[in-house]
């Protein structure tokens, strides 16, 4: 007889062997979830009404309103990748801090976390600054593991700070509002700043070789001159932030409308910077269909394998593996976070949030964990996964644009500081979940035992007695807090006689 609790482990073993295999996950989901649904069908422990149901779960993926932010957020990417933007902001900023040790470094950090604000991409963050940046840094006299990092670090803010894609998807998965996730990721991205600008101050200070400051000839005079031209980089930036995120917090637009103004506003600018081109629009849109597909065809699989999943109640083997841990919720987070990371190294953001999290959550919330807390926490590890030698993509897309003289043992090198401050802002957020709820606005709370429900009197308006009576009103005195007394002094005078209709009328 065919054990029915081996399936759900059966499940995951054979999801991993079919990627092992070199099948692409949005298939190998699938497949897996198809065959084990058959075999369920077969044995008698699954139903397949479940599988009939499949094509209502797929016209649910492609009606969701809130997952068109994705292709309207990876197009304002991809043309301000190719706009100019960064470099404006770049140049202005890298001269702004050149006079001091560590000033390109510093203009890195502050421009990655203005692109992450911007684009919600890594890719398109990645790739600017390692064209710009790295190039100068070199030549400068940087260290080339310093140079590397902070330019692969800077990138991967765009994963936490909002309008970070990982984010919508994960509100979508976690059934929570955008607004509030962003709200949520606010506290941990500012401290990811923060840790990133101390640690360039600790190496100026004891180490300033390493990051040494700009040539006079090459930064010029700290004038107003140049301060305005800073400014002006920084204006569009700041219109097109509000336009996406401004829209969002203030209730003014939904994320997809908030991305839709966002792509108008790259448009606007990449014609301002005389860079709006067929070529530039072509590159754009293959750039976005390929990630939406690929986002999609995910989703599908994923469908697949989760309905089965759950019709085998592999959610309750989940719960009941994860709930006996020790530790309560501390020792849940810690574990969660732990494999998270080590499946980082084979999973991209895409998969773990399709995959592992609808997995997760309903731990969590059987836990008493907030859901926002529990997304923020997850979007900050999988944030290493982009960072951590030898899988991390931020790497992979430096490596593409960093000259020949940089060796690829100097770029994952050079990650392995930023990748340890990250997981301390992983523990911050476990140990603090005020980082997060913090800026999160609470739901009002209704005291049952607090309401007070007023009934006005029957006589005002509609020509009838007050109830209780009336000490100034000669009319008859009902009070309905006392039993009724029949033939008293208050009984009513009798009514008369109804007409009686089966007799013919009589005139008199």
């Amino acid at each position: 007889m065919f054990d029915f609790g081996i399936i759900p482990p059966a499940m995951f073993l054979g999801m991993v062997l079919f990627m092992l295999f070199g099948f692409p996950v949005a298939f190998s989901l699938g497949a897996v979830g198809i065959f084990f649904g058959l075999i369920g069908i077969a044995t008698g422990h699954f139903q397949e009404v479940f599988l009939q149901a499949l094509p209502y779960r797929f016209f649910g993926i492609v009606s969701n309103d809130l997952l068109l932010a994705i292709p309207f957020f990876t197009m304002m990417g991809a043309i301000l990748e190719r706009c100019g933007l960064a470099e404006d902001l770049l140049e202005g900023t890298g001269k702004l801090f050149g006079a001091v040790p560590g000033g390109i470094a510093y203009a890195v950090i502050l421009v990655g976390a203005i692109m992450g604000a911007i684009t919600g991409t890594v890719a398109a963050s990645v790739i600017t600054m390692g064209m710009i940046s790295l190039p100068v840094m070199l030549r400068y006299g940087y260290s080339q593991k310093l140079a590397t990092g902070v330019i692969a670090a800077s990138g991967t803010m765009a994963q936490l700070i909002p309008p970070s894609l990982v984010l919508v998807i994960l509100s979508d998965q976690l059934g929570k509002s955008v607004g509030d996730m962003y709200m949520g990721a606010v506290g941990p991205a500012m401290m990811q700043i923060g840790i990133f600008i101390l640690f360039i101050l600790g190496v100026s200070i004891f180490r300033p070789s390493l990051v040494p400051p700009l040539p006079k000839e090459v930064r010029g005079d700290l004038d107003w001159k140049l301060i305005r031209k800073v400014l002006a980089g920084m204006l569009p930036s700041i219109v097109l932030i509000f336009l996406v995120l401004g829209t969002i917090f203030l209730g003014l637009a939904t994320p997809t409308e908030a991305g839709a103004l966002g792509v108008v506003g790259a448009l606007v600018l990449a014609a301002a910077h005389r860079r709006l081109t067929w070529s530039l629009m072509r590159q754009a849109m293959e750039s976005t269909m390929s990630i939406t597909s690929m986002v999609v065809m995910i989703l599908v699989g994923s469908t697949c394998f989760s309905l089965v999943f759950q019709g085998m109640d592999g959610s309750r083997w989940i719960e009941h593996m994860l709930t006996g841990l020790p530790g309560g919720q501390t020792g849940f987070l810690l574990f969660v976070n732990v494999f998270i990371f080590f499946l980082a190294f084979f999973l991209d953001f895409f998969e773990i949030a399709f995959i592992v999290v609808p997995m997760l959550a309903p731990v969590a919330q059987h836990l008493g964990i907030d859901l926002i807390w529990f997304g923020v926490l997850i979007c900050v590890n999988m944030q290493t996964s982009f960072m951590h030698p030898p899988f991390g993509f931020a790497l992979f897309y430096l490596r593409s644009v960093a000259p020949k003289s940089v060796k690829t043992r100097e770029i994952y090198l050079g990650s392995i500081p930023w990748v340890c401050m990250q997981l301390i802002i992983v523990g911050v957020v476990i140990f603090l979940p005020q980082s997060v709820t913090m800026w999160v606005e609470k739901p009002k709370e209704l005291n049952l035992d607090k309401v007070k429900i007023e009934v006005p009197a029957l006589g005002g308006g509609l020509g009838l007695p007050p109830i209780g009576g009336d000490s100034g009103s000669s009319g008859p005195n009902f009070n309905l807090g006392a039993p009724p007394s029949f033939g008293g002094a208050n009984t009513a005078p009798a009514a008369k006689p109804a007409t009686d209709l089966s007799q013919p009328p009589v005139f008199k």
